[in-house]
């Protein structure tokens, strides 16, 4: 069943993408607010009775949907229901256009233009960025945001779901990533102050709960691309990063396509809530994330290096689809 729901759901985006401003995503942001809003007293044990609230609540719900739609409706309802959940919280879609864009930019000799659309996609400052170093971050920014809007949501949905917990695992993955960056740029947009033990906790627990689907997206890009490489440079540059789950999947990005990636970062401009619509919000916020680094081997960035990392993504999603499709088939055979 969950093979098919993933299927569905990546379908279903494809041909009609969520729209931005929805009231999904609305009313997420709307609940993260009032969560922080009335649960951060500033100690630690608040701080995760809040996070448990925001996150693991909306987890829970959709768990408990999923049992009353298995015993009271039948498991086809139940699929519809991981179908929904999905869509919502999975899909290339959603931030897909920013990186097509910025290509045909510099595929077009536009540098000025590219630089512009960096800078709104991601709200940096991308003024003076040479044409090796647009494409750099662009990669860094696509690779990170497949990363939480695709795979690690498969990973989390797919481990669950064997467990018959349905889409509770997309949801737990989405909640925990939105709020830990929702809530760290609160302040700078709607002026509600957040603790720095919620932020902590946030903060904390999004590492714990990334750590793994991380390594498995970039064994995924391993497997799908130049598997030594990709596996010499995780083990060799990916402490070289700030933070240790986003630098596990750049380096195994660098090694599979043998291009140079880390370095200075971009400096964010501020946190632009028009650019940032609920689950939507998943790119990085290079402040937070990205400081300066030490680079990784490799070929200078290069515009053609755009197109052997989508063929990297579309691989390794090949490659989860065909996973789930054995182990589906086994599991109807056995």
């Amino acid at each position: 069943m969950s093979f098919f729901a993933i299927l569905f759901a990546l379908l279903i985006e494809q041909v009609r993408p969520l729209a931005r401003g929805n009231p999904i995503h609305a009313g997420l942001r709307q609940w993260a607010r009032w969560v922080a809003g009335n649960f951060d007293a500033g100690k630690p044990h608040h701080g995760w009775f809040a996070w448990s609230l925001a996150v693991v609540g909306p987890t829970l719900a959709s768990l408990l949907v999923h049992v009353l739609l298995i015993v009271y409706a039948g498991w086809v309802f139940a699929m519809l229901w991981s179908v929904a959940v999905l869509y919502v919280t999975l899909g290339f879609r959603q931030f897909s256009h920013h990186f097509t864009n910025i290509r045909d930019a510099l595929e077009a000799g536009d540098e000025a233009r590219a630089r512009q659309l960096l800078a709104q996609w991601q709200q940096v400052d991308a003024s003076e960025l040479p044409r090796s170093e647009i494409v750099r971050h662009v990669i860094e920014y696509s690779v990170l945001a497949a990363h939480r809007h695709v795979f690690g949501v498969l990973a989390w949905f797919s481990v669950l779901a064997a467990f018959g917990c349905g889409p509770a695992g997309a949801v737990l993955y989405r909640m925990s990533e939105f709020v830990y960056r929702y809530w760290q740029h609160a302040g700078k947009t709607s002026g509600h102050r957040v603790s720095p033990a919620l932020l902590s906790v946030a903060s904390r627990a999004w590492s714990v709960i990334d750590w793994l689907p991380s390594r498995v997206t970039a064994l995924a890009f391993a497997v799908v691309g130049s598997f030594e490489e990709a596996i010499d440079c995780w083990r060799n540059y990916a402490q070289r990063f700030p933070n240790d789950n986003d630098g596990v999947i750049l380096a195994a990005t660098s090694g599979a396509v043998n291009v140079r990636l880390g370095g200075e970062a971009l400096k964010s401009a501020a946190f632009a809530p028009g650019q940032t619509d609920g689950f939507r919000a998943a790119e990085l916020q290079p402040d937070a994330t990205m400081d300066s680094s030490e680079s990784t081997p490799g070929r200078e960035a290069e515009v053609g290096h755009l197109r052997s990392i989508v063929g990297l993504v579309w691989r390794s999603v090949v490659l989860w689809m065909v996973l789930l499709a054995l182990l589906t088939l086994a599991r109807l055979l056995g």
